[in-house]
């Protein structure tokens, strides 16, 4: 999501490394364009058609119940999965290859804390956008998920528009009479 003329720069400052073709044109390789994305904390988002994954990682199953009947408000468009824990995440991260994971921090076993550093350190999963949820908010709950790689740190009290707005879905705007 950013201009040809920003990338074609951050390859001339040598931040993005290209093979230049015979004609002038530079071409990046995919392992390139993860690690740059990853330092910079740039996220991917779906192509053009392709329907926006998301996969909820909480052991609270009502809690994760009324996240999937959130998103499925936007069926056409979103695709939800669900795991309860750290341990089944990181399996269906391999076979979902999900966009966004809406992680709750303290699950049984693997936390989310873990969970976010694993998705961080692996190339393949890096850049995936994590974004915390939990029942416990505080300061220093957000600063170490934030520190571990995710975008935000939202208390599970927040309303949807909150949780849509940090995924980045835009309701549909309603026009009265």
């Amino acid at each position: 999501m950013v201009s040809p003329v920003t990338v074609r720069q951050w390859a001339q400052k040598g931040q993005l490394n290209a093979m230049t073709t015979p004609g002038g044109h530079r071409r990046y390789t995919r392992q390139e364009v993860l690690r740059f994305a990853r330092e910079h904390k740039l996220a991917f988002q779906p192509s053009a058609g392709e329907k926006l994954r998301v996969l909820i990682v909480d052991d609270d199953e009502q809690f994760a119940g009324y996240l999937v009947e959130l998103l499925s408000g936007f069926s056409g468009d979103v695709v939800v999965e669900t795991a309860r824990d750290g341990f089944e995440a990181g399996r269906k991260i391999e076979t979902f290859h999900a966009h966004v994971v809406l992680l709750d921090l303290m699950m049984p076993g693997v936390d989310g804390f873990e969970v976010c550093r694993m998705l961080k350190e692996e190339l393949a999963t890096s850049a995936i956008r994590v974004i915390a949820m939990t029942a416990f908010p505080s300061q220093e709950n957000a600063d170490l998920i934030i520190a571990a790689g995710a975008e935000k740190c939202l208390s599970k009290l927040s309303g949807p528009e909150s949780i849509l707005d940090a995924i980045g879905i835009r309701q549909p705007s309603c026009s009265t009479l």
